[in-house]
């Protein structure tokens, strides 16, 4: 997305439907275009917001390294770590050379062809104008449990004094302040974290090039996949069993796509290919190289390959690592929660814009409390057990399958590739990933369950929400009021036009909602002037003043519509005379004669209130069970635990009034 200051780079249609008006049966529109309105009157809008051809903003080259920097400490953190618990969750005993190299191979080229070619090359590209997502909510919690328990279990073989219930209680301390520290930023996070991660890459690239050296120069020709053929003729099901601790290797790849809108494509390639692919390499090879001389280690593999004189220095590296590995899941969990909000799919929860220069980066204090809290209770539950890790596993594999699968249907239906190009693009990569799916399915009775456990949670959230929403769209449709209708309501002699201005809230694009009729109904009264406000964030970073402001006139009885829209860093402060003044400004333009303007003045002078609608869903009793239970119990549950649409607004509260009704679905 283009990070200008002003809305001038886009086009914003804002189409006035007739709606069973007098007019015709015209349906009339403005365009907003480098600020130019053309107003005709009619019913209702909805507004298409286009930027500019551009889909991602242009970054100089010292741009890109400063976020392929950056980026070491919030994308690739987990996946940087991945050499400290590989190894140790395989689980093998009576180890050969060639077994090993087996391995090393497996590693290598799970690397290679699932993330190098796969994420980075191919998958990176299937974004919306840099925004990525996927389905990772469950890594959220998963990944700081995971990372952070397998680094401090280290020190346990250093003493045995030191329990696995201190490493717990340890564990959930740094945790609590690793989220404690989201609110920060992206930007601060990743100034703070990113030194760990190139650090941690710099000492383990030294110490497996040491381990190489020292122990097996030949290691590398395990880049040779006939070490893989080999070692599933020798092992079979011990070799397919081993599939699920292999996996472990790249779980973290897929923040990279998650995070996308945290910085940009060139940036996260770089980072990859030139720091985290070469150095994740080497290490495997180093602790491979030392367990061909010691495999009996194989329990304790990274910590065990570590020289003695730098122990305890890189033990407190890979711990700082860990909490930096953390980071690329939490931040991915904010980027997926925002775009899933905005798709309407997601109860409304605070999103803060915690940068001034990229849109997508986002921090949410609930989600992160709910993260904290889901993180605490699988490290306290699991106590660091291998549950958690194939846990791990599991949630992984499955975003890597439904990836594949969207990848593959971007290819087909935006890309317009050629159906033979695609094919080889899925049926390998499905070939794959089911062989890794199969022997980690088997894990599932042993903490497999977990992030489908938390995967039923959050779907039936998204579910509920969306299928509430729906309906509540629904029911406004279908009840919604035609400008006729409205003249008619406020000419009736027993509606009293009280002297001011009312500011009408509603976030209902098409039509005049129920709950306008339903508030002039029982009150027996509007205000001289009604206006129905809807408010609508842009992409962009800030819209010019002149263009806040986008006033049509419904009827005839004093009744208008505005398009209020705001950038994403702008202020959204309404209670002071500025706003009022600028509102009826607008106003005057759009008023078609002396008599309206002076009613607009005059209104303006007297009292200003504004009002918020709140509705309430109530599913009939003829409804089914699900019906009943979804709409009654669940959606109302989480309406009345989220915010409300209008919640970032800033509106004088002495001059606010809210209006309730109740919606029988």
């Amino acid at each position: 997305m283009e990070d200008n200051n002003t809305a001038n780079n886009g086009m914003m249609k804002v189409d006035l439907e007739n709606d069973g008006g007098d007019d015709g049966g015209s349906s009339g529109g403005f365009d907003i275009s480098g600020g130019t309105i053309n107003v005709d009157r009619t019913m209702s809008f909805s507004r298409t917001y286009q930027p500019s051809q551009t889909s991602e903003k242009k970054y100089s080259a010292m741009q890109t390294i400063l976020l392929a920097y950056q980026s070491l400490g919030v994308v690739y953190g987990d996946l940087g770590t991945s050499p400290v618990n590989v190894f140790s969750s395989t689980r093998l005993t009576n180890l050969s050379e060639e077994d090993l190299l087996g391995t090393l191979s497996l590693i290598i080229w799970t690397l290679t062809t699932l993330v190098l070619i796969k994420y980075v090359f191919i998958v990176l590209h299937a974004n919306d104008h840099g925004e990525g997502t996927c389905m990772v909510i469950g890594d959220g919690a998963l990944t700081p449990a995971t990372c952070v328990l397998s680094a401090l279990q280290g020190i346990q073989s250093r003493s045995s004094k030191i329990t696995q219930d201190h490493v717990v209680w340890i564990s959930v301390v740094l945790l609590v302040t690793l989220f404690a520290f989201q609110r920060c930023g992206t930007s601060k996070v990743s100034f703070s974290f990113s030194p760990i991660m190139l650090i941690w890459f710099i000492t383990n690239v030294s110490i497996g090039v040491y381990n190489i050296i020292k122990y097996n120069p030949s290691i590398l020709k395990a880049i040779s996949p006939h070490y893989i053929v080999k070692f599933f003729l020798r092992n079979g099901k011990i070799a397919w069993d081993l599939l699920g601790a292999v996996f472990l290797s790249i779980t973290g790849a897929e923040a990279m796509f998650a995070d996308l809108g945290h910085f940009n494509k060139r940036a996260i390639q770089l980072g990859f290919s030139f720091v985290v692919y070469p150095a994740l390499i080497i290490t495997y090879a180093g602790e491979t190289a030392y367990l061909v001389k010691q495999p009996e280690k194989i329990s304790d593999a990274y910590y065990s390959s570590l020289p003695e004189s730098v122990y305890w220095p890189m033990f407190v590296i890979s711990t700082l690592a860990a909490i930096v590995s953390s980071q690329s899941m939490i931040s991915a969990t904010f980027s997926i929660v925002k775009q899933s909000q905005t798709l309407g799919c997601f109860p409304r929860v605070n999103i803060i814009h915690t940068s001034s220069t990229h849109e997508g980066q986002v921090y949410s204090p609930e989600i992160n409390y709910i993260l904290m809290v889901l993180t605490i209770g699988l490290v306290i539950g699991f106590k660091g057990g291998v549950e958690l890790a194939n846990a791990y596993g599991v949630v992984v594999i499955w975003v890597m399958i439904i990836t594949t699968f969207l990848t593959t249907l971007v290819m087909l239906l935006i890309w317009k590739k050629n159906i033979l190009l695609v094919l080889t693009f899925f049926l390998p990569y499905m070939l794959i990933e089911t062989m890794f799916m199969t022997s980690l399915l088997k894990k599932f009775p042993q903490g497999g369950w977990v992030p489908f456990a938390i995967s039923v949670i959050f779907l039936t959230i998204m579910v509920s929400w969306t299928y509430g929403r729906s309906k509540k769209t629904a029911y406004e449709s279908e009840r919604k009021m035609s400008i006729s209708e409205l003249d008619q309501m406020l000419t009736s002699p027993h509606i009293y036009r009280t002297p001011g201005i009312c500011f009408f809230f509603t976030d209902l694009v098409y039509g005049i909602p129920p709950i306008i009729p339903h508030y002039i109904q029982h009150t027996n009264s509007v205000r001289e002037i009604m206006v129905i406000v809807t408010i609508r964030t842009l992409p962009i970073k800030t819209v010019l003043s002149e263009e806040r402001f986008n006033v049509g006139k419904l009827g005839h009885e004093g009744v208008y519509r505005c398009l209020v829209q705001f950038g994403y860093k702008d202020s959204q402060d309404m209670k002071g005379d500025d706003y009022v003044a600028s509102m009826v400004n607008n106003l005057l333009e759009v008023a078609g004669n002396g008599n309206e303007k002076r009613r607009i003045q005059s209104a303006a002078q007297k009292e200003i209130v504004f009002v918020t609608g709140r509705t309430v869903l109530k599913a009939n009793p003829d409804k089914g069970i699900f019906a009943r239970f979804t709409i009654d119990h669940i959606y109302r549950f989480l309406q009345k635990n989220s915010r409300a649409a209008v919640s970032t607004i800033e509106i004088p509260p002495e001059r606010t009034l809210q209006v309730g009704m109740l919606y029988e679905i």
